[in-house]
């Protein structure tokens, strides 16, 4: 499953750095507007004690997470629908991901410029916000343009891609966004691939001693992200990029000498996760445990198919059991002699944390 998170803000609100640390890659970091303007990307793993717990029992040469891909976007400006800042090329960016982690300054620094003065979360959020729309307003316009001319045909299908796009124009000339058209079975309105529908994670930015409270910059981006029911996480992209300058096993002793629990990466990449309604299953060999991204509600051949297309293509069943059960057990062979193995068809719905080994034939 190829799942792209693209990262966007405002210049300076350490995007780029936050990139580096979540995917230990090398984008520009630096303390001027624009610095990134090609897009950034890095794979980042899904952290899953599951899957250490399998690889104890079975330890395999390799242990695959579930991954998400990151696109470090460059910062947007006022008037970036405009083109200001080279604002329709990263525009186009963000049309291309599946969703988007919106890193929002809440740390003050006088040695790093905020480029409108100050810190104001509500305020740049909706700089953000509004470009998205704008923009998606212009997309709209055109498409509704080409639909009333299609439309004149009589058309059913044209008719009603008119209806509703000009029931999206009217939204967005609100300010508003028009969450109907994501849940439209019209299949030519997907192309639309709105920027202010797209599922949104608020990443708050925080200073190194903010952490453990909600400073008023974090309470105000929770206060805007609560208008559209998204997840906040607050961490301090500084930290995390000393952090993954460490060597592995140091890691841990220098969370705990600041008292934080984890890494503030970890709790994004798991929030962005379950926020996009994914689960994971897992198979494994000798050779190794694999942990496989898959939307929730997702058949069994169409797990199969994140496997490989054979599998799917060639599905006849799926045997299924719990990661606690061959931990009880320690074998597949004695999982399936005490009946905690089920064989299971077509009609499947995957669960999150099935261990599955499917039966096919092509």
């Amino acid at each position: 499953m190829s799942l792209t998170v693209g990262i966007v803000g405002l210049p300076n609100v350490g995007k780029s750095t936050i990139f580096n640390a979540l995917s230990a890659g090398k984008a520009a970091a630096s303390n001027y507007p624009f610095c990134t303007i090609e897009p950034n990307n890095g794979i980042v793993a899904i952290p899953d004690q599951r899957l250490e717990r399998l690889s104890k029992i079975s330890p395999a040469e390799k242990n695959i997470p579930a991954f998400l891909e990151m696109v470090d976007i460059a910062g947007l400006v006022k008037n970036a629908s405009k083109g200001e800042g080279l604002g329709n090329q990263f525009l186009s960016h963000i049309r291309n991901v599946d969703a988007i982690v919106h890193v929002v300054r809440c740390f003050e620094d006088p040695d790093v410029v905020h480029v409108d003065g100050a810190i104001d979360p509500q305020r740049d959020v909706e700089t953000v916000e509004t470009e998205l729309l704008l923009k998606d307003l212009e997309t709209v316009e055109k498409w509704l343009e080409k639909a009333h001319k299609a439309a004149k045909s009589g058309n059913k299908d044209d008719k009603s891609a008119v209806t509703i796009l000009e029931q999206a124009y009217g939204t967005l000339s609100e300010g508003k966004t028009p969450a109907f058209l994501t849940e439209t079975s019209n299949a030519s309105l997907a192309d639309l691939r709105l920027l202010s529908t797209k599922p949104v994670v608020y990443l708050a930015n925080i200073g190194e001693t903010d952490y453990g409270t909600d400073t008023a910059a974090v309470q105000a981006l929770k206060e805007r992200a609560a208008t559209r029911n998204a997840p906040v996480v607050p961490l301090c992209g500084r930290i995390e990029a000393e952090l993954m300058e460490l060597p592995e096993n140091e890691r841990t002793e220098f969370l705990a000498e600041l008292g934080i629990p984890e890494p503030g990466l970890h709790t994004l990449a798991r929030t962005v996760f379950d926020y996009l309604h994914l689960e994971t299953f897992f198979t494994y060999n000798e050779k190794e445990n694999h942990a496989w991204p898959i939307s929730r509600g997702t058949t069994a051949p169409k797990a199969a198919g994140k496997i490989h297309t054979d599998f799917e293509r060639g599905f006849i069943k799926v045997e299924v059991y719990r990661l606690e059960d061959l931990e009880t057990y320690r074998s597949q062979a004695e999982v399936r002699s005490a009946g905690k193995m089920h064989l299971q068809g077509a009609d499947y719905i995957v669960q999150d944390g099935d261990i599955l080994q499917f039966k096919f034939n092509v």
